[in-house]
Protein backbone atom coordinates (compact mmCIF):
# COMPACT_ATOMS: atom_id res chain seq x y z
CA UNK A 1 0.00 0.00 0.00
CA UNK A 2 1.34 3.42 -0.96
CA UNK A 3 1.41 5.93 1.93
CA UNK A 4 2.62 9.49 2.31
CA UNK A 5 5.84 8.06 3.76
CA UNK A 6 6.84 6.78 0.35
CA UNK A 7 9.33 9.64 0.16
CA UNK A 8 13.02 10.11 0.92
CA UNK A 9 13.99 11.03 4.47
CA UNK A 10 15.65 14.23 3.34
CA UNK A 11 12.32 15.59 2.13
CA UNK A 12 11.12 15.44 5.74
CA UNK A 13 14.32 16.78 7.29
CA UNK A 14 14.29 19.74 4.88
CA UNK A 15 10.59 20.28 5.57
CA UNK A 16 11.29 20.41 9.31
CA UNK A 17 13.95 23.06 8.69
CA UNK A 18 11.65 25.09 6.41
CA UNK A 19 8.99 24.90 9.11
CA UNK A 20 11.32 25.85 11.96
CA UNK A 21 12.69 28.89 10.15
CA UNK A 22 9.43 30.20 8.79
CA UNK A 23 10.24 29.59 5.13
CA UNK A 24 6.73 29.74 3.71
CA UNK A 25 7.32 31.49 0.37
CA UNK A 26 6.35 30.03 -2.99
CA UNK A 27 8.81 27.77 -4.79
CA UNK A 28 8.91 26.61 -8.39
CA UNK A 29 10.23 23.13 -9.10
CA UNK A 30 10.47 21.57 -12.56
CA UNK A 31 10.73 17.94 -13.54
CA UNK A 32 12.86 17.28 -16.63
CA UNK A 33 15.38 14.88 -18.16
CA UNK A 34 18.92 16.24 -18.43
CA UNK A 35 20.18 13.96 -21.20
CA UNK A 36 18.54 11.31 -23.35
CA UNK A 37 19.73 7.70 -23.04
CA UNK A 38 21.85 6.22 -25.81
CA UNK A 39 19.86 5.47 -28.96
CA UNK A 40 16.93 7.61 -27.82
CA UNK A 41 16.05 10.60 -29.99
CA UNK A 42 13.00 11.61 -27.97
CA UNK A 43 10.98 10.55 -24.93
CA UNK A 44 7.23 10.54 -24.31
CA UNK A 45 5.70 12.14 -21.21
CA UNK A 46 3.53 9.82 -19.11
CA UNK A 47 2.27 9.36 -15.57
CA UNK A 48 0.42 12.67 -15.26
CA UNK A 49 -2.89 11.09 -14.22
CA UNK A 50 -1.27 9.26 -11.30
CA UNK A 51 0.82 12.32 -10.36
CA UNK A 52 -2.27 14.52 -10.09
CA UNK A 53 -4.11 11.83 -8.13
CA UNK A 54 -1.18 11.63 -5.70
CA UNK A 55 -1.12 15.38 -5.12
CA UNK A 56 -4.89 15.55 -4.66
CA UNK A 57 -4.90 12.82 -2.02
CA UNK A 58 -1.68 13.69 -0.16
CA UNK A 59 -2.36 13.09 3.54
CA UNK A 60 -0.29 12.04 6.54
CA UNK A 61 -2.34 9.49 8.45
CA UNK A 62 -2.32 9.01 12.19
CA UNK A 63 -0.28 5.86 11.65
CA UNK A 64 2.25 7.78 9.52
CA UNK A 65 2.61 10.43 12.21
CA UNK A 66 2.99 7.86 14.99
CA UNK A 67 5.87 6.30 13.12
CA UNK A 68 7.56 9.67 12.57
CA UNK A 69 7.08 10.46 16.24
CA UNK A 70 8.55 7.09 17.27
CA UNK A 71 11.79 7.59 15.33
CA UNK A 72 12.39 10.75 17.32
CA UNK A 73 13.69 12.99 14.55
CA UNK A 74 10.87 15.52 14.32
CA UNK A 75 9.30 18.08 16.64
CA UNK A 76 5.71 17.92 17.83
CA UNK A 77 4.78 21.27 16.24
CA UNK A 78 6.09 20.01 12.89
CA UNK A 79 4.17 16.73 13.20
CA UNK A 80 1.03 18.67 14.05
CA UNK A 81 1.59 20.71 10.87
CA UNK A 82 1.91 17.52 8.83
CA UNK A 83 -1.37 16.26 10.29
CA UNK A 84 -3.26 19.02 8.49
CA UNK A 85 -1.02 19.38 5.45
CA UNK A 86 -2.66 19.29 2.01
CA UNK A 87 -1.16 20.12 -1.36
CA UNK A 88 -2.30 23.66 -2.19
CA UNK A 89 -0.11 24.42 -5.19
CA UNK A 90 -0.40 24.72 -8.95
CA UNK A 91 0.77 22.19 -11.50
CA UNK A 92 1.55 22.78 -15.17
CA UNK A 93 2.45 19.77 -17.30
CA UNK A 94 2.75 18.39 -20.79
CA UNK A 95 -0.25 16.17 -21.55
CA UNK A 96 0.50 12.46 -21.44
CA UNK A 97 1.65 11.19 -24.82
CA UNK A 98 3.62 14.34 -25.69
CA UNK A 99 7.11 13.72 -27.16
CA UNK A 100 9.79 15.83 -25.49
CA UNK A 101 13.54 16.34 -25.47
CA UNK A 102 16.43 16.92 -23.06
CA UNK A 103 16.14 19.82 -20.58
CA UNK A 104 12.48 20.49 -21.38
CA UNK A 105 10.31 20.60 -18.24
CA UNK A 106 7.45 18.15 -18.53
CA UNK A 107 5.92 19.05 -15.17
CA UNK A 108 6.15 22.21 -13.05
CA UNK A 109 5.06 22.55 -9.42
CA UNK A 110 4.42 26.00 -7.93
CA UNK A 111 3.62 25.78 -4.22
CA UNK A 112 4.81 26.76 -0.73
CA UNK A 113 8.32 25.35 -0.56
CA UNK A 114 7.56 22.82 2.17
CA UNK A 115 4.79 21.24 0.07
CA UNK A 116 6.74 21.40 -3.17
CA UNK A 117 9.76 19.76 -1.54
CA UNK A 118 7.82 16.96 0.13
CA UNK A 119 6.39 15.65 -3.14
CA UNK A 120 9.72 15.43 -5.00
CA UNK A 121 10.57 11.75 -4.76
CA UNK A 122 7.07 10.39 -5.28
CA UNK A 123 6.48 12.58 -8.34
CA UNK A 124 9.78 11.40 -9.80
CA UNK A 125 8.87 7.81 -8.94
CA UNK A 126 5.54 8.07 -10.78
CA UNK A 127 6.56 10.10 -13.83
CA UNK A 128 9.96 8.49 -14.34
CA UNK A 129 8.66 4.94 -14.60
CA UNK A 130 5.73 5.58 -16.87
CA UNK A 131 7.74 7.91 -19.11
CA UNK A 132 10.47 5.27 -19.34
CA UNK A 133 8.13 2.45 -20.33
CA UNK A 134 5.95 4.55 -22.63
CA UNK A 135 9.05 5.72 -24.48
CA UNK A 136 10.24 2.12 -24.86
CA UNK A 137 6.78 1.06 -25.97
CA UNK A 138 6.66 3.74 -28.66
CA UNK A 139 9.91 2.38 -30.08
CA UNK A 140 8.32 -1.07 -30.35
CA UNK A 141 5.25 0.44 -32.02
CA UNK A 142 7.43 2.24 -34.56
CA UNK A 143 9.34 -0.98 -35.23
CA UNK A 144 6.15 -3.01 -35.73
CA UNK A 145 4.86 -0.64 -38.45
CA UNK A 146 1.20 -1.21 -37.71
CA UNK A 147 1.32 -4.85 -36.61
CA UNK A 148 -0.37 -5.60 -33.27
CA UNK A 149 1.65 -5.65 -30.06
CA UNK A 150 0.72 -7.21 -26.70
CA UNK A 151 2.33 -6.54 -23.31
CA UNK A 152 3.51 -9.87 -21.89
CA UNK A 153 5.86 -8.44 -19.25
CA UNK A 154 4.10 -8.73 -15.89
CA UNK A 155 6.17 -11.66 -14.62
CA UNK A 156 9.42 -9.76 -15.19
CA UNK A 157 8.22 -6.36 -13.96
CA UNK A 158 9.60 -5.08 -10.68
CA UNK A 159 6.57 -6.00 -8.53
CA UNK A 160 2.86 -5.36 -8.76
CA UNK A 161 2.58 -1.61 -9.36
CA UNK A 162 5.32 -1.77 -11.97
CA UNK A 163 3.42 -4.48 -13.83
CA UNK A 164 0.19 -2.49 -13.80
CA UNK A 165 1.71 0.80 -14.85
CA UNK A 166 3.88 -0.88 -17.48
CA UNK A 167 0.69 -2.27 -19.03
CA UNK A 168 -0.86 1.21 -18.90
CA UNK A 169 2.25 2.79 -20.40
CA UNK A 170 2.44 0.23 -23.18
CA UNK A 171 -1.18 0.84 -24.11
CA UNK A 172 -0.61 4.60 -24.07
CA UNK A 173 2.34 4.02 -26.41
CA UNK A 174 0.12 2.19 -28.92
CA UNK A 175 0.18 -1.47 -27.85
CA UNK A 176 -3.08 -3.25 -28.60
CA UNK A 177 -3.49 -4.81 -25.19
CA UNK A 178 -1.99 -6.67 -22.26
CA UNK A 179 -1.99 -10.12 -20.67
CA UNK A 180 -2.24 -8.53 -17.19
CA UNK A 181 -5.84 -8.98 -16.07
CA UNK A 182 -5.84 -6.35 -13.31
CA UNK A 183 -4.62 -3.76 -15.81
CA UNK A 184 -7.63 -4.64 -17.93
CA UNK A 185 -9.96 -4.07 -15.00
CA UNK A 186 -8.32 -0.92 -13.68
CA UNK A 187 -7.56 0.89 -16.93
CA UNK A 188 -9.93 -0.69 -19.45
CA UNK A 189 -7.08 -2.11 -21.53
CA UNK A 190 -8.04 -4.97 -23.89
CA UNK A 191 -6.90 -8.38 -22.63
CA UNK A 192 -5.11 -11.05 -24.66
CA UNK A 193 -3.84 -14.48 -23.70
CA UNK A 194 -2.99 -17.88 -25.08
CA UNK A 195 -1.65 -20.85 -23.16
CA UNK A 196 1.61 -21.91 -21.53
CA UNK A 197 3.94 -24.78 -22.40
CA UNK A 198 2.93 -26.39 -19.10
CA UNK A 199 -0.61 -26.89 -20.41
CA UNK A 200 0.75 -28.82 -23.36
CA UNK A 201 3.12 -30.83 -21.18
CA UNK A 202 0.35 -31.71 -18.72
CA UNK A 203 -1.28 -33.79 -21.49
CA UNK A 204 0.05 -37.08 -22.81
CA UNK A 205 -0.47 -35.88 -26.36
CA UNK A 206 -0.11 -32.38 -27.80
CA UNK A 207 -3.24 -32.96 -29.88
CA UNK A 208 -5.27 -33.64 -26.73
CA UNK A 209 -4.02 -30.39 -25.20
CA UNK A 210 -5.17 -28.47 -28.27
CA UNK A 211 -8.56 -30.16 -28.24
CA UNK A 212 -9.16 -29.55 -24.55
CA UNK A 213 -8.20 -25.90 -24.80
CA UNK A 214 -10.42 -25.35 -27.82
CA UNK A 215 -13.37 -27.05 -26.15
CA UNK A 216 -13.09 -24.70 -23.17
CA UNK A 217 -12.99 -21.53 -25.24
CA UNK A 218 -16.26 -20.23 -26.73
CA UNK A 219 -14.54 -18.14 -29.38
CA UNK A 220 -11.52 -18.41 -31.66
CA UNK A 221 -8.37 -19.42 -29.80
CA UNK A 222 -4.63 -18.96 -30.10
CA UNK A 223 -2.60 -22.16 -29.71
CA UNK A 224 1.02 -22.38 -28.61
CA UNK A 225 2.79 -24.65 -31.08
CA UNK A 226 6.52 -24.71 -30.23
CA UNK A 227 6.56 -26.98 -27.15
CA UNK A 228 7.93 -30.00 -29.07
CA UNK A 229 8.09 -29.67 -32.84
CA UNK A 230 6.66 -26.46 -34.30
CA UNK A 231 6.05 -27.73 -37.81
CA UNK A 232 4.43 -30.98 -36.67
CA UNK A 233 2.18 -28.94 -34.39
CA UNK A 234 1.24 -26.71 -37.34
CA UNK A 235 0.00 -29.78 -39.25
CA UNK A 236 -2.06 -30.77 -36.19
CA UNK A 237 -3.57 -27.29 -36.15
CA UNK A 238 -4.60 -27.76 -39.79
CA UNK A 239 -6.33 -31.05 -38.96
CA UNK A 240 -8.18 -29.43 -36.05
CA UNK A 241 -9.13 -26.43 -38.16
CA UNK A 242 -10.79 -28.76 -40.69
CA UNK A 243 -12.73 -30.52 -37.94
CA UNK A 244 -13.89 -27.26 -36.43
CA UNK A 245 -14.98 -25.87 -39.79
CA UNK A 246 -17.21 -28.93 -40.31
CA UNK A 247 -19.05 -28.48 -37.01
CA UNK A 248 -22.47 -26.93 -36.72
CA UNK A 249 -22.04 -24.13 -35.91
CA UNK A 250 -18.47 -23.95 -37.24
CA UNK A 251 -15.64 -22.76 -35.02
CA UNK A 252 -12.25 -21.39 -35.91
CA UNK A 253 -8.68 -21.27 -34.69
CA UNK A 254 -7.74 -17.60 -34.68
CA UNK A 255 -3.95 -17.81 -34.39
CA UNK A 256 -0.91 -19.73 -33.25
CA UNK A 257 1.98 -18.48 -31.16
CA UNK A 258 5.67 -19.32 -31.57
CA UNK A 259 7.78 -18.56 -28.52
CA UNK A 260 11.21 -20.09 -29.15
CA UNK A 261 13.78 -21.07 -31.73
CA UNK A 262 14.52 -19.19 -34.93
CA UNK A 263 11.27 -17.25 -35.01
CA UNK A 264 11.68 -16.02 -38.57
CA UNK A 265 12.46 -19.50 -39.93
CA UNK A 266 9.65 -21.17 -38.00
CA UNK A 267 7.12 -18.49 -38.97
CA UNK A 268 7.90 -18.94 -42.67
CA UNK A 269 7.52 -22.71 -42.46
CA UNK A 270 4.27 -22.48 -40.51
CA UNK A 271 2.85 -19.86 -42.86
CA UNK A 272 3.61 -22.13 -45.80
CA UNK A 273 1.87 -25.07 -44.10
CA UNK A 274 -1.26 -23.03 -43.36
CA UNK A 275 -1.43 -21.43 -46.80
CA UNK A 276 -0.98 -24.72 -48.65
CA UNK A 277 -3.75 -26.24 -46.55
CA UNK A 278 -6.10 -23.36 -47.39
CA UNK A 279 -5.94 -21.52 -44.06
CA UNK A 280 -4.33 -18.14 -44.80
CA UNK A 281 -6.64 -16.63 -42.17
CA UNK A 282 -4.86 -18.37 -39.26
CA UNK A 283 -2.48 -15.75 -37.91
CA UNK A 284 0.98 -16.25 -36.45
CA UNK A 285 2.12 -14.37 -33.34
CA UNK A 286 5.70 -14.36 -32.08
CA UNK A 287 7.01 -13.88 -28.54
CA UNK A 288 10.11 -14.72 -26.55
CA UNK A 289 12.91 -12.23 -25.92
CA UNK A 290 11.65 -9.65 -28.38
CA UNK A 291 12.57 -5.98 -28.39
CA UNK A 292 12.21 -3.18 -30.93
CA UNK A 293 15.33 -4.23 -32.83
CA UNK A 294 14.18 -7.84 -33.22
CA UNK A 295 10.75 -6.65 -34.32
CA UNK A 296 12.21 -4.15 -36.76
CA UNK A 297 14.42 -6.78 -38.40
CA UNK A 298 11.56 -9.23 -38.85
CA UNK A 299 9.25 -6.58 -40.27
CA UNK A 300 12.01 -5.39 -42.62
CA UNK A 301 12.68 -8.95 -43.75
CA UNK A 302 8.94 -9.51 -44.35
CA UNK A 303 8.72 -12.42 -41.93
CA UNK A 304 5.06 -13.56 -42.10
CA UNK A 305 4.13 -12.61 -38.55
CA UNK A 306 0.84 -10.94 -37.66
CA UNK A 307 1.69 -9.69 -34.19
CA UNK A 308 4.23 -9.68 -31.37
CA UNK A 309 4.17 -10.29 -27.62
CA UNK A 310 6.79 -8.18 -25.85
CA UNK A 311 7.72 -8.87 -22.24
CA UNK A 312 10.98 -8.34 -20.39
CA UNK A 313 12.53 -5.82 -22.77
CA UNK A 314 9.45 -3.62 -22.41
CA UNK A 315 8.59 -3.85 -18.73
CA UNK A 316 12.14 -3.13 -17.52
CA UNK A 317 13.20 -1.02 -20.53
CA UNK A 318 16.13 -3.41 -20.74
CA UNK A 319 18.55 -1.33 -22.83
CA UNK A 320 17.86 1.92 -20.93
CA UNK A 321 16.45 1.07 -17.49
CA UNK A 322 16.72 4.58 -16.05
CA UNK A 323 16.40 8.18 -17.17
CA UNK A 324 18.48 11.12 -15.95
CA UNK A 325 15.28 12.69 -14.62
CA UNK A 326 15.45 15.51 -12.08
CA UNK A 327 13.14 17.69 -9.99
CA UNK A 328 14.95 20.97 -9.43
CA UNK A 329 14.23 24.27 -7.73
CA UNK A 330 13.94 27.02 -10.36
CA UNK A 331 12.65 29.92 -8.24
CA UNK A 332 11.95 30.76 -4.61
CA UNK A 333 10.29 33.81 -3.08
CA UNK A 334 10.02 35.41 -6.50
CA UNK A 335 13.74 35.07 -7.25
CA UNK A 336 15.12 32.71 -9.94
CA UNK A 337 17.53 30.02 -8.73
CA UNK A 338 20.21 28.20 -10.73
CA UNK A 339 22.29 25.13 -10.01
CA UNK A 340 25.85 25.43 -11.34
CA UNK A 341 27.28 22.06 -10.26
CA UNK A 342 29.63 20.63 -12.94
CA UNK A 343 27.65 18.53 -15.37
CA UNK A 344 24.39 19.49 -13.67
CA UNK A 345 23.77 23.05 -14.79
CA UNK A 346 20.14 24.13 -14.71
CA UNK A 347 18.17 26.76 -16.59
CA UNK A 348 16.67 29.08 -13.94
CA UNK A 349 13.15 30.41 -13.54
CA UNK A 350 9.72 29.01 -14.30
CA UNK A 351 9.72 27.95 -17.93
CA UNK A 352 7.47 27.11 -20.83
CA UNK A 353 8.13 25.13 -24.01
CA UNK A 354 6.78 26.41 -27.33
CA UNK A 355 6.52 23.95 -30.22
CA UNK A 356 6.54 25.20 -33.81
CA UNK A 357 5.26 23.12 -36.71
CA UNK A 358 5.58 23.00 -40.46
CA UNK A 359 2.52 23.84 -42.54
CA UNK A 360 1.65 20.12 -42.78
CA UNK A 361 1.72 19.66 -38.99
CA UNK A 362 5.21 18.12 -38.68
CA UNK A 363 7.08 19.27 -35.58
CA UNK A 364 9.75 21.76 -36.67
CA UNK A 365 11.41 22.95 -33.47
CA UNK A 366 10.97 23.72 -29.78
CA UNK A 367 11.88 26.86 -27.86
CA UNK A 368 12.63 26.81 -24.12
CA UNK A 369 11.39 30.13 -22.74
CA UNK A 370 10.75 31.84 -19.46
CA UNK A 371 7.14 31.66 -18.33
CA UNK A 372 5.40 34.74 -19.63
CA UNK A 373 7.44 34.92 -22.82
CA UNK A 374 5.96 34.10 -26.19
CA UNK A 375 7.58 32.31 -29.09
CA UNK A 376 6.64 30.75 -32.40
CA UNK A 377 4.22 27.86 -32.00
CA UNK A 378 2.01 26.76 -29.11
CA UNK A 379 2.89 26.20 -25.42
CA UNK A 380 3.18 22.59 -24.32
CA UNK A 381 2.74 22.93 -20.55
CA UNK A 382 -0.90 23.37 -19.56
CA UNK A 383 -2.33 24.24 -16.15
CA UNK A 384 -3.50 20.97 -14.61
CA UNK A 385 -3.96 22.00 -10.97
CA UNK A 386 -4.69 25.35 -9.33
CA UNK A 387 -4.70 25.79 -5.59
CA UNK A 388 -4.46 22.05 -5.05
CA UNK A 389 -7.47 21.24 -7.21
CA UNK A 390 -7.79 20.15 -10.82
CA UNK A 391 -7.98 23.16 -13.09
CA UNK A 392 -8.25 21.06 -16.23
CA UNK A 393 -9.58 17.58 -16.77
CA UNK A 394 -6.63 15.24 -17.09
CA UNK A 395 -7.06 13.46 -20.44
CA UNK A 396 -8.25 9.87 -20.28
CA UNK A 397 -5.94 7.03 -21.21
CA UNK A 398 -7.68 6.70 -24.58
CA UNK A 399 -7.21 10.40 -25.35
CA UNK A 400 -3.57 10.23 -24.25
CA UNK A 401 -3.07 7.22 -26.51
CA UNK A 402 -4.57 9.12 -29.45
CA UNK A 403 -2.39 12.16 -28.72
CA UNK A 404 0.71 9.98 -28.48
CA UNK A 405 0.07 8.38 -31.86
CA UNK A 406 -0.59 11.71 -33.54
CA UNK A 407 2.37 13.53 -32.01
CA UNK A 408 4.87 10.71 -32.63
CA UNK A 409 3.74 10.62 -36.26
CA UNK A 410 4.36 14.39 -36.38
CA UNK A 411 8.04 13.98 -35.41
CA UNK A 412 10.55 14.39 -38.23
CA UNK A 413 11.15 11.01 -39.87
CA UNK A 414 14.79 10.94 -38.79
CA UNK A 415 13.79 11.07 -35.14
CA UNK A 416 11.37 8.17 -35.53
CA UNK A 417 14.02 5.80 -36.84
CA UNK A 418 15.61 3.37 -34.39
CA UNK A 419 19.20 4.28 -33.63
CA UNK A 420 21.62 1.47 -32.84
CA UNK A 421 24.95 3.17 -33.55
CA UNK A 422 26.48 6.51 -34.35
CA UNK A 423 25.34 9.96 -33.37
CA UNK A 424 21.65 10.75 -33.13
CA UNK A 425 20.35 13.77 -35.02
CA UNK A 426 19.16 16.27 -32.42
CA UNK A 427 15.73 17.82 -32.38
CA UNK A 428 16.14 21.59 -32.81
CA UNK A 429 15.55 23.01 -29.31
CA UNK A 430 16.29 26.72 -29.03
CA UNK A 431 16.91 28.61 -25.79
CA UNK A 432 15.23 32.00 -25.75
CA UNK A 433 17.30 35.18 -25.62
CA UNK A 434 15.65 36.19 -22.36
CA UNK A 435 16.61 32.89 -20.72
CA UNK A 436 20.20 33.24 -21.94
CA UNK A 437 20.27 36.78 -20.56
CA UNK A 438 18.94 35.65 -17.18
CA UNK A 439 21.63 32.97 -16.90
CA UNK A 440 24.35 35.47 -17.83
CA UNK A 441 23.19 37.98 -15.22
CA UNK A 442 22.94 35.36 -12.48
CA UNK A 443 26.34 33.91 -13.27
CA UNK A 444 27.89 37.37 -13.29
CA UNK A 445 26.33 38.13 -9.92
CA UNK A 446 27.40 34.76 -8.55
CA UNK A 447 23.79 33.79 -7.71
Amino acid sequence: MVTSLLIDLYQLTMAQAYFDHGMRATAVFELAVRTLPANRRFLVAAGLAQAVEYLETLRFSAEDLRYLDDIGMFSQPFLEHLATLRFTGDVHAMPEGTPFFANEPILRVTAPILEAQLVESRLLNIVHFQTLITSKGVRCVLAARGKPLIDFGMRRAHEADAALFAARSAYLAGFNGTATVEAGRRFGIPLFGTMAHSFIEAHDREEDAFRHFISSRPEGVTLLIDTYDTQRAAYRVVELARELAARNPPRAIHAVRIDSGDLAHEARRVRDIFDRAGYPQIQIVASGGLDEYCISRMVRDEVPLDGFGVGTALDVSADAPALDMTYKLQAYAGKPRRKRSPGKLSWPGAKQVFRARESGGEIASDCLCLEGETAQGLPLLAEMMRGGRRALTVPTLELARTLCRREVEALPEGLRELADSGADPPMPVRISNALHALVASMDEAGD
